[in-house]
C-alpha cells in the first residue's frame, strides 16, 4: 500500500464520543463502533493502516488524530490509552507466561503487580501461568499477546490477524475472548483479517480495504440487509420447469444450462415457501432431485465488491 500518494486523516475517538469518526485517505468517514473489522486481501493495506495508529509507520502526508490528540507529543499521550498486537507478539521462550508479563510490567513502569494475575485470568491463561512460552500452542501465544496488550487497561485494542493460523478450537477461543472483552470490559476493538467467515460471528461494523483505499464501510445490520437469499432447484426438464414457475407462480426463476439448475430470486430477501415450490413441481409431473435455500456470505459480498477478484 502506497500512502505517499494519499492525503487525508485517520482519526479515532474514545468510547464517550460515539458520533466521532475515523477518517482514512480522503474516503467517506467511518462511524465509530466498539467492535470493528477491517477486511481485505493480503497486501491490501490492513497492517499498514494499523501501524499508522500505533506509530510504527508514519504518514507521508496529512495527519493522524487519536482520542482528539495529534502531533508527536499528543499522539504519544493518546497511544498510552491503546493496546496493540501487530503481527507476531515477542516473548522470552524459556520464561513462563507469568514471568514474561512480569518482565514487561516492570519494563513499562506499571506499578500494580496484581495486574499480571488479572490479565492472565481475563485471557484464560491463569492455569498455564507457570508454563514456558516455548511450550505454548499458537492460540495460547496469541492470548498471551492480548494479555500483554491489556496490562495498562487500554480503551482501544488494535489486533492484526489475531486468528490467522489458529486451529478451529483456537479460533473459537479467540472469538469468545474478543466478545467478552468487548461486552464485559466495554473495550473498543479493531481487528484486521481476511478470514471473513469467522469475523462475521463477532464484528459489529466492517470496513473493506483494497490497494490502500477504503472501498466501503457498514454496520453488521447494514451488511445483513445487503445479503441475498435465493433457492436452487435441480429437477427434471429444468428449462420448462423454470418457465412454469415464472408464469404460474410469478417467481423470478431462471434456468442455468451449465449446471442444470433453476435459480429463484426474491425481493427483500423474503424466500417463497419452499414446500409450495416442491408441491407445485410434483403436481406438474417434474421429478425433484434437490431444493436448497442459499444465503450469501460476508466473503461473497467482499468478492462482489472487488468485482469478482478472489481473496488471496
Amino acid at each position: 500500500m502506497d500512502w505517499k500518494r494519499e492525503r487525508g486523516r485517520i482519526r479515532a475517538c474514545d468510547r464517550k464520543c460515539a458520533r466521532d469518526r475515523i477518517r482514512a485517505v480522503g474516503k467517506p468517514a467511518w462511524g465509530w463502533k466498539r467492535q470493528r473489522n477491517v477486511s481485505g486481501k493480503n497486501g491490501a493495506g490492513k497492517t499498514t493502516l494499523l501501524r499508522l495508529f500505533t506509530g510504527q509507520n508514519a504518514p507521508d502526508y496529512g495527519n493522524i488524530e487519536l482520542f482528539g490528540k495529534k502531533g508527536t507529543h499528543g499522539l504519544n499521550e493518546a497511544r498510552k490509552r491503546t493496546g496493540a498486537i501487530i503481527e507476531t507478539p515477542a516473548f522470552y521462550p524459556f520464561f513462563s507466561a507469568e514471568r514474561n508479563l512480569e518482565y514487561y510490567r516492570i519494563q513499562r513502569g506499571i506499578d500494580d503487580p496484581s495486574i499480571v494475575e488479572t490479565v492472565l485470568k481475563e485471557t484464560g491463561l491463569y492455569e498455564a501461568k507457570d508454563k514456558k512460552f516455548k511450550n505454548f500452542s499458537l492460540g495460547m501465544k496469541q492470548r498471551l499477546g492480548i494479555a500483554l496488550s491489556l496490562m495498562h487497561d487500554p480503551e482501544f485494542l488494535i489486533l492484526d490477524e489475531p486468528i490467522n493460523g489458529l486451529d478451529p478450537a483456537g479460533i473459537v477461543e479467540m472469538r469468545k475472548l474478543m466478545l467478552r472483552l468487548n461486552k464485559e470490559n466495554g473495550l473498543t476493538i479493531i481487528i484486521s483479517s481476511h478470514i471473513l467467515s469467522e469475523l462475521a460471528n463477532m464484528a459489529t461494523c466492517y470496513g473493506f480495504i483494497d490497494h490502500g483505499q477504503i472501498l466501503q464501510e457498514m454496520s453488521a445490520e447494514e451488511l445483513e440487509a445487503k445479503e441475498k437469499s435465493y433457492v436452487k432447484v435441480h429437477t427434471s426438464d429444468g428449462e420448462k420447469a423454470a418457465e412454469s414457475l415464472s408464469k404460474e407462480l410469478q417467481l423470478d426463476a431462471s434456468y442455468n444450462e451449465d449446471d442444470d439448475t433453476i435459480y429463484i430470486y426474491f425481493e427483500n430477501n423474503t424466500v417463497y415457501p419452499t414446500e409450495k415450490i416442491s408441491r407445485f413441481l410434483f403436481e406438474k409431473g417434474y421429478d425433484l432431485y434437490s431444493l436448497e435455500i442459499v444465503k450469501t456470505t460476508l466473503e461473497d459480498f467482499f468478492i462482489e465488491l472487488l468485482g469478482g477478484t478472489t481473496i488471496e
